[in-house]
């Protein structure tokens, strides 16, 4: 007769728990773009407020900080997305006693690549606008 295989997690307590706090850490990131994104948007508005209550010179129109708050929220909602998608992955792998692979974060990349895209966008925004 054979022996039945074991069954229950073959990776350590230890495995799990870094990759919880892997886990955690993307999607703290992912809120705080969401956050960051929802000052941006909200950032035209108050803009605008500020020049009715100056009367200053001709509205200006701050758009397009709607549009990059959006981009940022986005991003937000797409990485949390994508961390909790690569935590169950990873946590099947541990289950089934694989040994996962190390490879460059490709979601790490791209967020970083996202971010600087929308900074350099920003920058030019802001220094397009007049006075």
């Amino acid at each position: 007769m054979e022996k039945p295989e074991e069954s229950g997690p073959k990776a350590s307590l230890s495995d799990y728990l870094a990759a919880e706090r892997t886990f955690l850490a993307w999607i703290r990131t992912g809120l705080a773009l969401m956050g960051f994104g929802f000052v941006v948007a909200r950032f035209g508005l108050f803009l605008k407020q500020v020049q009715a209550l100056s009367a200053l010179s001709p509205q200006h129109s701050y758009g397009l900080s709607l549009w990059f708050g959006t981009a940022l929220i986005a991003g937000g909602v797409i990485l949390n997305v994508l961390a909790g998608l690569h935590h169950v992955r990873l946590l099947r792998q541990l289950d089934s006693g694989e040994i996962p692979r190390s490879h460059p974060k490709a979601q790490a990349v791209a967020l970083a690549l996202f971010l600087a895209l929308v900074g350099v966008a920003m920058t030019i925004y802001l220094v397009s606008i007049p006075g």
